[in-house]
């Protein structure tokens, strides 16, 4: 089958409901035979779990080469009448390409949505089965090249103290209407020691199954989505390091429930020495993230260089508060489930009000992955976060009898 202009394939998608499906999906055997091979067997933990009805037969794909994937029944008795359907999901729920009547094996994601290269973020590939949603999305993430930091030397609102303010990335600032850090950045233009940095090179892609982060405290749970979308190697580190048991028994070593103009702010986590001093042995470089710091959204905490993250991360608690932190941190995901908890860990009791040292650090007993749910057409993923502070029920205790 041939395949129309990517630009008239995306006019004939509907964005939700009654979605039109374009394209083919051929399942290709592994060995080039003219029959369909059998269904994988029993999947272990290292390979995938019962949602994964797609899986990538590895993670990192360089460019030019295929991208070899394995769809798979995982819990369904038999493929759909009309076949599996794939679709290409924007993080805001934009439907990117399509292609329908696939049967389980294995095939070229590439071949059969070939909107893969024109990617520039993170995007999800998402099975159809019987028009609905199923099973947990692959993660297609552009390997892309980041341009440089550009900082400047500034002063902290309402205090003498200097620090190292991100003032934008390669030949943008962080806000261009912002006509002094415009004139600041044009001057660095003008400096013989101006670094304009190598362009960014696609060199290929990172393919995994999707999934969130489970953060279990002594207070709760918290379920974190992440949002490669926005910050995909600061997503990914933390996705490695909660997987690999590197949380696990730590603590919130910094609560700011509220900051000094009583606004909530930050509870901080991530550190295994417990004094906001230790991190994973390794420096992160910052991604120009698009998420902004809100009620619920997980971010990395750092030093004074903007490359100095690690492993140590905070939840928001709430807008206002954390507002100014946009550019100048790196989030990278929010909390789906939790509330509750967030809330419970920001109003322990504290030992040192300027640190934010509580008096018994609230405790990360064990962190895991588990599989995100299914990407929905039309719906962007970050519609799951937590929107409201949460509050306890007030019930009324009354004894009073009412009057008849």
């Amino acid at each position: 089958m041939s395949h129309q202009s990517l630009q008239t394939r995306r006019q004939c998608l509907a964005a939700i409901g009654g979605i039109v499906i374009v394209g083919s999906l051929l399942a290709i055997p592994a060995d080039g035979s003219n029959t369909a091979p059998g269904i994988p067997g029993p999947v272990t933990q290292a390979s995938g779990i019962s949602q994964d009805l797609l899986q990538p037969k590895r993670l990192y794909n360089r460019i030019g080469r295929s991208i070899p994937v394995v769809l798979s029944l995982r819990g369904r008795t038999e493929a759909p009448e009309a076949g599996f359907d794939l679709l290409l999901i924007d993080a805001d729920g934009t439907v990117l390409d399509s292609a329908n009547g696939g049967q389980p094996g294995e095939f070229d994601l590439l071949t059969t949505l070939p909107a893969i290269t024109e990617l520039q973020r993170a995007a999800r590939v998402q099975v159809i089965a019987d028009g609905m949603a199923t099973g947990t999305p692959l993660v297609v993430q552009p390997m892309i090249g980041r341009t440089p930091v550009r900082t400047t030397r500034d002063f902290r609102p309402g205090t003498d103290t200097r620090y190292t303010r991100v003032l934008g990335f390669g030949d943008t600032v962080l806000d261009p209407d912002d006509a002094e850090d415009v004139a600041k950045l044009e001057k660095m233009k003008l400096s013989p020691d101006w670094d304009p940095g190598e362009p960014p090179v696609l060199t290929g892609f990172r393919i995994y199954p999707d999934r969130d982060v489970r953060v279990e405290t002594d207070a709760g749970r918290i379920l974190v989505g992440l949002a490669p979308e926005s910050a995909p190697n600061t997503a990914w580190n933390f996705r490695h390091l909660a997987a690999n048991g590197f949380y696990d028994d730590t603590t919130f070593h910094r609560v700011v429930h509220f900051d000094r103009t009583g606004r909530r702010f930050v509870i901080q986590g991530g550190d295994p020495s417990g004094t906001g001093e230790g991190s994973a042995g390794w420096d992160l470089p910052m991604e120009n993230s698009t998420l902004s710091h809100d009620l619920g959204v997980i971010s990395m905490a750092r030093a004074d260089h903007p490359d100095s993250a690690g492993s140590q991360f905070f939840f928001c608690l709430s807008r206002e508060g954390t507002a100014r932190l946009d550019g100048q941190y790196c989030a990278f995901g929010y909390a789906v489930k939790g509330a509750e908890t967030i809330a419970k860990t920001a109003d322990v009791e504290i030992e040192d009000v300027a640190a934010g040292k509580p008096t018994t650090p609230p405790s990360i007993t064990r962190m895991s992955l588990v599989p995100a749910p299914p990407q929905d057409p039309g719906t962007a993923r970050s519609d799951r976060r937590i929107t409201e502070w949460w509050t306890p029920e007030v019930k009324d205790t009354s004894d009073e009898r009412r009057s008849r």
